[in-house]
């Protein structure tokens, strides 16, 4: 299963690290990833891939929002099918 990760929020340094350590250690691969920053502000898109992730996408969402707050900014996951759905014209 693939899911859409995306963050939003002030840069500041360690954002990517911090996000894709978390996914590493829940074994979840990042398959494509996009970020940017726009007039201070931190934007990525990554879409991963979580079959052979260590625990449920639940768990792992849980785990990101978390982290997310802790270091101030936005964390979503929503899954790859509801993601395109969402963004078709």
């Amino acid at each position: 299963m693939k899911a859409i990760v995306t963050v939003i929020g002030k840069d500041k340094p360690g954002i990517i690290a911090k996000v894709s350590t978390c996914l590493a250690e829940n074994n979840v691969n990042i398959e494509d990833i996009s970020q940017t920053i726009m007039q201070g502000n931190f934007t990525m898109i990554m879409q991963c891939g979580f079959e052979n992730a260590s625990t449920s996408l639940i768990e792992i969402k849980g785990r990101l929002v978390e982290l997310g707050e802790k270091i101030g900014v936005s964390i979503h996951v929503q899954h790859e099918d509801i993601f395109n759905a969402m963004h078709k014209i």
